[in-house]
């Protein structure tokens, strides 16, 4: 087996990269912010029994807001990641 060195200054001598797996990103943004939208609740049910801050619903409030906007992009660059084989 080749040294980490000897592929790096060579990398023809590395095998292939195994082919990157079709995965639905729309499935994976609604799993991601339904996590964060339970995370929310439980967030604000904490801050009113005074056992939180304000930082946590709005770090959650900010991943559910990043997943509007991951499928906001996954919508309109679907067609492009969908025909990439």
């Amino acid at each position: 087996m080749p040294s980490m060195i000897s592929l790096l200054i060579h990398p023809e001598r590395r095998r292939p990269n195994p082919p990157a797996l079709r995965v639905d990103l729309r499935h994976v943004a609604l799993v991601g912010m339904s996590l964060w939208a339970i995370a929310l609740a439980v967030s604000l049910v904490l801050l009113v029994l005074g056992h939180a801050t304000y930082e946590a619903p709005a770090t959650c409030g900010a991943g559910l807001l990043l997943g509007v906007v991951g499928l906001a992009w996954e919508r309109r660059n679907r067609a492009e990641y969908r025909s990439s084989e």
